[in-house]
């Protein structure tokens, strides 16, 4: 996990430490400059100040979570690469290319991104079509800047799990405030499209799309048969010996505990208003499950002193954002304290099995907002959770098991009103004991009694609190 930021344009320089300045919290294990005009990487930040300058650059400022520390990207040769996020299949991916002689440098997997390209453009494949072969070859969540030193080509996973921007000036970034402190308008990639950012200006192509994961609908025990394997995958490539939950007690993420605990140490982390229905349930769930819980009880004073943080995070004035954020910030900061670097959440099962009220009344807003997913929730999850130095990883929104969730008949997702309810009958089957898998669950920032608590403090104010987001929004970011 880390920043990747970059541009075209005269004597970067300036701009380059600018944004490496503002966004180094998503990484400070090192850095790594690439322009035209020289490389410069290293562990010792005090050294951005030696950047080269140039007209074309990418940088990354790197938290190291997958291969060696001492390889800090952009990768570069032919080409340069810098990525964002983590590719689980990387080693049958070189076991692929190094079969048809391809070498390696490094153990990380962004190498592997940079080898496959190259190796498809060298066999006359233009660039866009060799980005459209990766994104159908990669399992995980990336957002990838890609030049051929005259170009830059910014591309994110079909889900759009990792955040990724750029401006029409012909700048990129992971975050929107990274643009903003250089002056410009922040523009998000869309999951699965590839953007050229040239001297010309820029080109938008869409590469992928969710309808190509649609095939025939399943039946009933072909779908759970496909939920269950496909998740029980989704979890495996992404735990590792420890890991942590990020838990509520409801079915998505208790079932995630429990398939995680299959193949890892799991510590649970929740966060709450005492007396609030997700503190109760996770002290209840992880006592059923045997598992360590690790919980934060927060005071209004709490969420007062964290309201800034949380901001600077999500960079919108949302007020639901705001709320759901909170107990997610509280959580992340605990797993930090525990040196626990990996959190698996349960995001997404509500937009592939059915799990809100309004899919009730119109079932096809359930792909839209998986569509829509990138920027409406995945990207406020991500921030926060780098904020802390914690990477959020999502098994539910695994290619296969959205795949799996898109050929599954709405008659098999809700049934006489119950939503989720085949991923409920995967989750008894797996073990889940039925009144957690059975547990009808109040969205994040109600069960956590943090939209209750901003209520109050806003209130206090005299204001609302879509005015008092707002008004949060602009004391954080003032200048912008």
């Amino acid at each position: 996990m880390c920043l990747i930021a970059g541009g075209i344009g005269r004597h970067l320089k300036p701009k380059l430490i600018t944004m490496m300045r503002s966004g180094k919290h998503r990484g400070g294990d090192s850095f790594g400059v690439w322009t035209n005009e020289g490389v410069l990487k290293s562990e010792d930040f005090s050294k951005i100040g030696e950047i080269p300058d140039g007209s074309i650059g990418l940088l990354q400022c790197r938290l190291a979570m997958t291969g060696s520390k001492s390889f800090t990207q952009p990768f570069f040769n032919n080409f340069v690469l810098a990525h964002n996020g983590e590719i689980y299949n990387h080693r049958q991916i070189r076991e692929f290319l190094e079969r048809r002689g391809v070498e390696f440098e490094s153990d990380v997997d962004t190498e592997v991104i940079l080898r496959f390209l190259e190796f498809q453009i060298e066999k006359g494949s233009s660039i866009a079509e060799s980005v459209k072969r990766l994104m159908r070859v990669l399992n995980g969540d990336y957002a990838i800047a890609f030049s051929d030193k005259e170009n830059i080509y910014l591309f994110r996973d079909p889900i759009g799990i990792r955040p990724l921007y750029y401006s029409q000036n012909g700048f990129f970034a992971s975050e929107k405030k990274v643009l903003w402190s250089i002056g410009e308008r922040a523009i998000p990639v869309n999951p699965g499209e590839l953007v050229k950012i040239s001297r010309k200006g820029i080109e938008r192509v869409q590469l992928f799309t969710l309808s190509e994961l649609k095939g025939a609908p399943f039946s009933y025990e072909r779908a759970k048969l496909s939920i269950r394997k496909s998740l029980e995958y989704a979890v495996r490539i992404r735990s590792a010996k420890k890991v942590g939950v990020l838990f509520s007690g409801g079915l998505d993420s208790s079932l995630i505990a429990l398939l995680a605990s299959k193949y890892s140490d799991v510590i649970l982390y929740t966060a709450g208003a005492e007396g609030s229905q997700d503190l109760e349930w996770a002290r209840k769930v992880s006592e059923k499950l045997g598992l360590k819980l690790r919980e934060y009880v927060f005071s209004m004073d709490d969420v007062k002193n964290s309201l800034e943080k949380v901001m600077f995070a999500i960079e919108e004035p949302n007020p639901m954002n705001l709320a759901i954020g909170i107990p997610i910030y509280f959580a992340t900061r605990l797993a930090r304290e525990d040196n626990t670097k990996v959190l698996l959440t349960g995001q997404g099962a509500d937009e592939l099995f059915g799990g809100y009220a309004k899919y009730l009344r119109d079932p096809s807003l359930m792909e839209k907002d998986i569509l829509e997913m990138g920027e409406r929730n995945l990207a406020r999850d991500d921030k926060i959770a780098m904020l802390n130095g914690v990477e959020g990883r999502f098994p539910f929104l695994d290619l296969n098991v959205v795949k799996g969730g898109l050929r599954t008949p709405l008659e098999y997702k809700i049934q006489n009103g119950v939503r989720k309810a085949i991923l409920r009958e995967v989750a008894l089957e797996v073990g889940l004991p039925r009144d957690v898998a059975y547990r009808e669950k109040k969205a994040c920032q109600y069960g956590s009694n943090a939209q209750k608590i901003l209520e109050r403090i806003a209130k206090k104010e005299g204001m609302t609190l879509t005015q008092f987001a707002e008004k949060v929004f602009y004391e954080v970011f003032e200048h912008t």
